[in-house]
């Protein structure tokens, strides 16, 4: 498992359930691009011309057609595999929108993005956001969404067959002796050499880098002077990119559940490994006051004693599920860090522990299928293949080799000593990444942004507070909006002061006060 997932799993789930099948409009009405020399902004903010070399992409017109979904358009937006030969081949990605809906005059388009890296921004716009948003940011914008480049639709990364992929998640990743690591680099191995044999030319073009470049090419293309966007988890990282290599065409971007790009992929994954243990502590201290907690009645540090022992359990003798797939101590933990990123799923998780303790593991494995994406039929998305292929592009491994995964583990387990030392090996996965990677951590100020709203949630498990606190320092425009609850990311998760904020923004352009805290 790669502890730097960030999806968004809450709002997946809404979007695989929320899907309505119909017929829309076809046809070819996007507005002509914007030229980024004439913009209305100040001329302190304004943006340079678009080079010579990629106003053939900046000038493409979109062929909108029916996708399948009430009222969606789906259409193809072409951008340079590599922008430093943009003259090459190219990359085709999957675009989606839904029109405003009115009333109200149209501010422009809204680009969302749900985070992964690896999840697919069009589903989440057709089954959530495009129907989900506040009714008021509908009206006022054209909803809109691209999966990145290699992710989905778009060019997707692939590595492993299904049954590939199912010996992938079983390997055991708290390893005990020199063969038990031997089996974990092997795994590592295997994976990075599918994703070369089956992604080799587009596998060192998904950064973060190349995918901010194609929105600019989208925001053109679709008429937009400025950016208006919302990023949840990865997404963050993804905008606060955006406006590092575009400040003068920053538009109202919401930054939700934010990362720190400062941060090397060691102290990401520390850091987020703490975070999963401070979303345990809440589950573990709802669940001891429960008189059918499986994990006991004590306290929440005895629960995590519990929880702790049960995975030494499953490590030594697998739990039957029902199927060829037992449950060791890796889809266990999976499973439970699952159902860490959203607190609606703390009655699910009482239940699959109960089962899965008292000797039956399906429930839990379900949980962990979900986290990978594991269709019924045994196939899985490309989700795993791009969040693994972005992330190691993205940053430098966080280790060398086997022997620094065994000397980080004592300062995870710090962490988290529930979760600690899983993290700390699945840590190890890009040291073999056969694509060098091209970014470096690295301060975020965005010079000459307009004002960028970062949200942070106080026992966020998969993108700790403190790097929203980071990022919106960081930013030379940011404000950050706190959020005092549970679970991965704040907008539309029940908090009328956090909707409320965002959609002010968005629908206003005006952040809230520095400070602002909601519950």
């Amino acid at each position: 498992m790669d502890s730097r997932r960030l999806l968004r799993t809450s709002a997946t789930a809404l979007a695989a359930a929320g899907l309505i099948l119909s017929g829309c409009t076809g046809g070819s009405d996007a507005a002509a691009p914007a030229d980024p020399g004439t913009t209305r902004a100040r001329a302190a903010d304004r943006p340079s011309p678009v080079p010579e070399a990629l106003k053939e992409f900046y000038g493409q017109k979109l062929a909108w057609r029916d996708c399948g979904t009430a009222g969606f358009q789906c259409a193809t937006l072409r951008a340079p595999l590599d922008y430093a030969k943009p003259a090459g081949p190219e990359v085709r990605l999957a675009v989606s929108r839904v029109r405003a809906s009115g009333p109200g005059t149209r501010i422009g388009s809204l680009l969302v993005n749900p985070g992964g890296p690896g999840g697919s921004a069009v589903d989440y716009l057709q089954g959530y956001a495009g129907v989900g948003y506040p009714e008021p940011v509908r009206a006022r914008y054209d909803m809109v969404a691209v999966d990145p480049r290699g992710v989905a639709r778009s060019e997707p990364v692939e590595c492993l067959t299904g049954p590939e992929m199912d010996a992938y998640t079983q390997v055991d990743q708290t390893p005990d002796d020199q063969a038990e690591t031997k089996a974990l680099v092997a795994s590592f191995q295997r994976f990075a050499e599918g994703c070369e044999k089956r992604t080799d030319e587009v596998l060192p073009h998904v950064s973060t880098v190349e995918t901010a470049r194609d929105m600019d090419i989208l925001r053109a293309v679709l008429g937009d002077e400025r950016l208006h966007y919302v990023g949840a988890s990865y997404g963050t990282f993804l905008g606060a990119t955006y406006a590092e290599l575009f400040p003068g065409r920053v538009g109202r971007l919401v930054l939700d559940g934010a990362m720190d790009p400062s941060l090397s992929a060691l102290d990401l994954n520390r850091d987020q490994t703490a975070g999963f243990e401070t979303a345990f502590g809440a589950f573990a201290a709802d669940c001891v006051a429960r008189p059918d907690c499986p994990l006991g009645t004590g306290t929440p540090e005895s629960a995590g004693e519990a929880l702790k022992k049960f995975f030494r359990a499953a490590d030594a003798a697998p739990v039957p599920t029902g199927e060829s797939r037992p449950l060791g101590e890796s889809l266990a933990t999976t499973g439970v860090i699952a159902a860490m990123y959203d607190e609606s799923a703390w009655p699910q998780l009482r239940e699959a522990l109960t089962r899965a303790i008292g000797g039956e593991g399906s429930a839990l494995l379900a949980l962990a299928d979900s986290y990978y994406e594991r269709e019924p039929d045994g196939s899985y998305t490309n989700l795993m293949f791009a969040n693994a292929a972005v992330n190691c592009l993205d940053l430098p491994p966080a280790y060398q080799g086997p022997a620094d995964a065994e000397k980080a583990v004592p300062s995870f387990e710090k962490a988290s000593p529930v979760f600690g030392a899983g993290l700390a090996w699945a840590a190890l996965n890009c040291t073999y990444w056969p694509a060098e990677a091209t970014g470096r951590p690295h301060r975020i100020t965005a010079e000459g942004a307009a004002p960028i709203l970062v949200v942070g949630t106080t026992r966020d498990p998969a993108t700790p507070y403190r790097w929203a606190e980071s990022l919106a320092d960081q930013l030379s425009s940011g404000t950050l909006l706190t959020y005092e609850g549970d679970g991965h990311t704040a907008y539309g998760r029940g908090s009328d002061c956090v909707d409320t904020a965002i959609n002010t923004y968005l629908l206003e352009g005006t952040p809230p006060p520095a400070g602002k805290r909601c519950s």
